[in-house]
């Protein structure tokens, strides 16, 4: 006999509004959703043919329409009882302090908890408060489970080898945080990993909003180690340079600050809440975009965060970008791209930032049509010192610094010895090094 409780609901049959009571349950103590039960506790069960369609509903409510996602946690069953199928959906406590319906965001209306036998709109002051733990109690990444497992670290290691530190195999995982107290993997594990399902994109505007797209890249399903250093040299490769040489020393002017862009990309990395989404890369017309989720710690005032007063929110992330200098823990990211935007480029948000970078409107009137229409090429990028067939090997390497050699031939039909002359050549003229091994490493377009 089945009795509603506090943490436990049944439904007759499916219906949209279950929705509420998942995130009710996620924002109390968790509980149990039986579908096919009346609310006397009487076992009506549910049609065969209504089944599969009923799971696939509950499976697409999980994965989303619920922020931040709680898929990993959320568990569903079919039972038989007396001879009649039921679904049971199991909910557990959520390990973030507050969860929302995502259409209607952190509001009244998108942010209930279990009250007895029935789902209660959260006050604004609970939500203020719920919402601002995840500023001071951070690291989730630290809790968040991984998607999937067995992880590996063989880039990661080759990095931090490369930098002089010594490996020890036995406490790998647990030196770097990246085991759940159960000792499984988590989130961040699966963000350092060789292999993973986090999306690092970079998409390409036609105009100055996102009506039309005309390129998205996706630099991840593999550690964000390289996927952000990928992300990086494509930026370097869009970063349209005109020379005046009309005048003694010759100025070079850029598209854009790579050392703000860079900052900005490396704060976003840093500083994101990785339960929410991922960092994205939008890049306009007019502008460069970098947006990370999460908003300002609540802790840090307005003030304190345009001075760079540096409360990451991701600390272990932190460090272990420290260890490979991929970031310096010195606050001057900020005011370093204030000192030449302005304060106005960033769009500060609750749930978000937006670091906003415009262009350099000489650069943009002097590209073809006075525009920049997406068609760049790479060709002004590179010195006169390269022959055609290095700077087509070094766009390659931009985009993909892991590309082999046979992939290469194909790709620029040219032969295989051509391709390690060409490499060589690179290597001394120091446009590239290697990082790692033959076999694990890849290319690193340094200039």
């Amino acid at each position: 006999m089945y009795r509603e409780s506090e943490v436990v609901e049944l439904k007759e049959k499916y219906v949209d509004a279950i929705i509420r009571d998942i995130v009710a349950f996620l924002n109390a103590n968790g509980g149990d959703i039986f579908v096919g039960v009346t609310d006397w506790g009487d076992v009506l069960g549910m049609p065969d043919k209504d089944l599969d369609e009923t799971q696939r509903k509950i499976s697409d409510i999980i994965t989303m329409q619920i922020e931040p996602n709680p898929q990993n946690e959320i568990s569903t069953a079919l039972l038989t009882e007396d001879g009649k199928r039921i679904i049971k959906i199991s909910v557990p406590k959520g390990y973030k302090p507050i969860y929302c319906i995502k259409k209607y965001g952190y509001s009244s209306k998108g942010c209930l908890i279990r009250v007895g036998t029935t789902c209660k709109e959260m006050s604004p002051e609970e939500i203020e408060y719920r919402y601002s733990k995840n500023f001071i109690d951070n690291d989730f990444i630290l809790e968040a489970p991984a998607h999937y497992s067995p992880l590996s670290f063989d880039m990661m290691k080759i990095l931090l080898t490369s930098r002089g530190y010594h490996i020890n195999e036995l406490s790998f995982e647990q030196s770097f945080n990246l085991l759940r107290k159960d000792g499984s993997y988590n989130l961040m594990a699966e963000l350092l990993s060789d292999k993973n399902m986090v999306p690092v994109i970079f998409v390409k505007f036609d105009g100055t909003d996102k009506t039309s797209i005309s390129q998205r890249s996706d630099y991840g399903d593999q550690s964000i180690l390289l996927g952000l250093q990928r992300l990086k040299d494509r930026l370097i490769a869009e970063n349209i340079c005109v020379t005046d040489t009309t005048v003694r020393p010759r100025v070079d002017k850029y598209l854009y600050d790579i050392d703000c862009v860079n900052e900005a990309l490396v704060n976003a990395y840093v500083h994101n809440d990785w339960t929410i989404s991922e960092p994205l890369v939008s890049f306009y017309k007019d502008r460069l975009e970098i947006t990370s989720h999460g908003g300002i710690p609540k802790e840090i005032t307005m003030n304190d965060f345009f001075n760079g007063v540096s409360h990451p929110r991701n600390s272990v992330l932190m460090r272990i970008f420290l260890k490979l200098g991929i970031v310096e823990h010195t606050g001057h990211g900020i005011p370093k791209i204030i000192s030449k935007y302005g304060k106005e480029a960033f769009d500060i948000h609750d749930t978000y930032i937006n670091v906003v970078i415009p262009f350099n409107k000489d650069i943009v009137s002097q590209m073809p049509g006075g525009k920049n229409d997406g068609k760049n090429d790479g060709k002004n990028l590179f010195n006169n010192d390269l022959t055609e067939n290095e700077k087509r090997v070094l766009l390659e390497l931009i985009n993909n610094p892991s590309i082999p050699y046979d992939t290469l031939v194909v790709e620029l039909k040219i032969s295989r010895r051509t391709v390690s002359r060409v490499f060589e050549s690179l290597v001394e003229k120091g446009y590239i090094q290697r990082v790692g091994t033959n076999k694990k490493g890849y290319w690193k377009v340094i200039k």
